[in-house]
């Protein structure tokens, strides 16, 4: 192999940066675009089985613009990019909502034969709830049942409560999400607050059309519903890793064997009286 200078030329290192732009941004552009075409649905109305609308189109994009005015990303975060300051919300929701629902599953009065098989059984009710995908495309309305719309309303007044600051108990989990002192809302901004932390949670806890994995790749990670990560990122994971390796490892080896070719090619008149001397003064 040549030495480094005469193998990668100025031209060629020009052409191999070129390229890889191209490729990048390819990807980039291509990737962008699916995840786009691909995003969780905003729905018209999120409606119960009679027909009541709990939330509205217009309330989940309120209250998207009102968490961001209260920090956005620095005070928390949505489906786990952000700020660790206070939880990720999509998660925290999902979890409280998920045990509420269970919690009113077991109370309605449905049994088997044995504790181990009705908690089973009770485990599976909520996660077909909660993955059931109940979104109309054609009329944009989330149609979801009695017992669901009491936990979502469960799940509402706990962060009504904490984001209006109007009971004592919630002062240390305020302190404990370092929320600002003057941060108070109103009920009806905490309410619409609620409605995007609830479609945020919907979005990570329901199954994409004709699909077995939600709208964020079962992410974040919730087992009452069986939000576990499906086998193609764990293949995606080992993938790049060993992509990782291999690079590294290549740009080792041509590194090494410039090196040693290197040393080859050096005048030995001037590499041979130094190893000379490096032996006697041993």
């Amino acid at each position: 192999m040549k030495n480094y200078s005469d193998f990668f030329t100025i031209k060629r290192l020009w052409i191999a940066l070129i390229v890889s732009l191209i490729l990048s941004f390819s990807a980039l552009l291509y990737l962008g675009g699916q995840i786009y075409q691909q995003a969780p649905p905003i729905p018209n109305a999120v409606q119960i089985v009679n027909g009541n609308v709990i939330y509205s189109k217009q309330d989940i994009e309120d209250g998207q613009n009102i968490w961001q005015t209260i920090g956005g990303m620095q005070q928390g975060s949505i489906w786990g990019h952000g700020s660790y300051l206070a939880p990720d919300w999509s998660a925290d929701w999902l979890h409280r909502e998920a045990l509420s629902l269970l919690d009113i599953i077991k109370s309605s009065g449905f049994y088997l034969n044995n504790k181990y098989q009705t908690r089973e059984a009770h485990k599976i009710i909520l996660k077909d709830e909660m993955r059931t995908n109940t979104y109309n495309a054609t009329t944009g309305v989330i149609t979801i049942s009695q017992n669901r719309a009491l936990a979502i309303a469960e799940t509402q007044r706990h962060y009504i409560d904490l984001y209006t600051s109007n009971k004592q108990e919630y002062q240390q989990l305020r302190e404990d999400y370092a929320f600002p002192i003057k941060m108070i809302l109103d009920k009806e901004k905490a309410r619409k607050l609620s409605a995007f932390f609830f479609w945020s949670a919907w979005a990570a806890s329901t199954n994409r059309p004709e699909d077995e994995v939600t709208y964020t790749s079962n992410w974040p990670h919730e087992p009452l519903i069986g939000n576990t990560p499906p086998p193609s990122v764990l293949l995606w994971s080992i993938i790049s890793i060993f992509l990782l390796l291999a690079v590294l490892v290549l740009l080792f080896g041509i590194m090494l064997l410039n090196l040693t070719n290197g040393v080859k090619t050096q005048n030995l008149s001037r590499v041979l009286p130094q190893l000379i001397l490096l032996k006697i003064t041993k």
